[in-house]
């Protein structure tokens, strides 16, 4: 079988559930073979192993976490080369579209962002996007050389599918950009206990119609176990920070369930959440554009809706 390479996510070598929805998508184009930069492997292999990667190259050195972006992309091409995979799949991430965006420039391959499906038809990789605020779903294809493609989390439930992977150390040489940019600091994020919006499999977001007051929409989201977002009009109030703002100038998710309180579904905002699997709004206003796009839609005030269904959600869960 053709041999796909999927880049993995990981923190501390825990890899993200992108990563393992990578190596699930893989197995419908061939071999998922997992390329794992930095450090802890020992914390990934298991995962890795569980969910079908046949084959595991690995490199520990420093260079990844010390550099920008460029060592990856070195050791990414070094491995595609040696490989000739058929596809090269890489997380939806801010990193993960810069790594993408250099290997198609240095290769001359071709190129696909933000997909939300990959499939081989017709012996070739095709890739699904939905574009123009989700107004439009288009198919592509790569002419030119490996097809290298980003795709969004959530895109395909992670499955395991248990391999014994052959494990295989890289140490391929770093070009002199590769220590052009050193980090010099890291600032840990505190911990919320949520789901990052990244990863986070349901989302509770607020907006105008908070009015400031997340509490109704963090206790829902905790109800949940889900992520917490905002709107840019919640965001740009000061409302909450930008780190959670979701939307075109934020960040794209794609959860299972997304639940909308007060937010009146501007464009900017629908672009960043319309490949959701279920979509929930609760607005007062009957003719918000965000009910064009809900699923299911509540027509009500977010301070009476949002705490009833948080107290029933809760009364579920105790009751077993």
């Amino acid at each position: 079988m053709p041999e796909v390479l999927v880049l993995i996510d990981h923190v501390d070598g825990v890899p993200r559930r992108s990563s393992l929805e990578l190596l699930t998508l893989a197995r419908g184009l061939g071999e998922p073979v997992a390329v794992f930069l930095g450090n802890g492997y020992s914390n990934a292999r298991e995962a890795l192993a569980e969910y079908g990667a046949t084959t595991i190259y690995r490199d520990d050195r420093a260079e990844y976490e010390q550099y920008a972006v460029v060592p990856k992309v070195d050791a990414l091409a070094a491995v595609a080369g040696a490989v000739q995979p058929v596809a090269v799949l890489i997380p939806a991430t801010a990193e993960g579209k810069e790594i993408a965006g250099r290997l198609s420039a240095r290769n001359e391959w071709g190129l696909i962002t933000d997909a939300i499906d990959v499939r081989i038809a017709e012996g070739r990789v095709e890739a699904t996007q939905s574009v123009l605020a989700g107004n439009f779903t288009v198919v592509s294809t790569v002419a030119a050389g490996v097809p290298i493609i980003t795709v969004k989390a959530s895109a395909v439930e992670a499955t395991p599918a248990p391999a014994e992977p052959a494990e295989v150390s890289v140490d391929p040489e770093f070009s002199p950009h590769a220590t052009a940019v050193r980090i010099t600091d890291r600032a840990v994020r505190g911990a919320t206990g949520r789901p990052d919006l990244s990863e986070a499999k349901i989302i509770v977001s607020g907006g105008r119609g908070t009015g400031g007051d997340f509490s109704p929409v963090e206790a829902l989201a905790d109800a949940l176990e889900a992520g917490v977002g905002a709107s840019r009009a919640a965001v740009d109030a000061g409302w909450y920070p930008h780190s959670q703002q979701v939307g075109q100038t934020g960040k794209t998710v794609s959860p299972m369930l997304y639940i909308a309180c007060g937010i009146s579904g501007a464009i900017q905002h629908r672009a960043g959440m319309q490949t959701s699997k279920t979509i929930v709004a609760i607005n007062t206003d009957k003719e918000a554009p965000i009910f064009d796009l809900a699923d299911f839609g509540v027509v009500g005030n977010l301070f009476d809706v949002v705490p009833a269904v948080t107290e029933r959600i809760r009364a579920r869960k105790s009751a077993g």
